[in-house]
């Protein structure tokens, strides 16, 4: 009987382990996962960022090489 008992303490004893073990993984995959995507929306939102910034040059750019090109048609159109 005591042989029994002390079987069936084991076998309890593995099964709460074995479900805390895949609680943990459990746990551990949902981590992971969380912090894949974190990286991915920051890698997108500094890939946002740095297009917008080229975006702003472009066009900060052109709207100045318009406006000289403009002003020198002009002056030449005048003389």
């Amino acid at each position: 009987m005591r042989m029994r008992q002390t079987v069936d303490q084991f076998e309890l004893a593995f099964e709460q382990e074995a479900a805390l073990e895949r609680r943990r993984r459990s746990q551990l995959r949902q981590r992971a996962t969380n912090r894949s995507r974190a990286r991915r929306l920051q890698r997108i939102e500094q890939h946002g960022t740095v297009a917008f910034g080229v975006l702003v040059i472009a066009l900060t750019v052109t709207v100045l090489t318009v406006a000289v090109v403009m002003f020198e048609t002009l002056a030449w159109l005048m003389s």
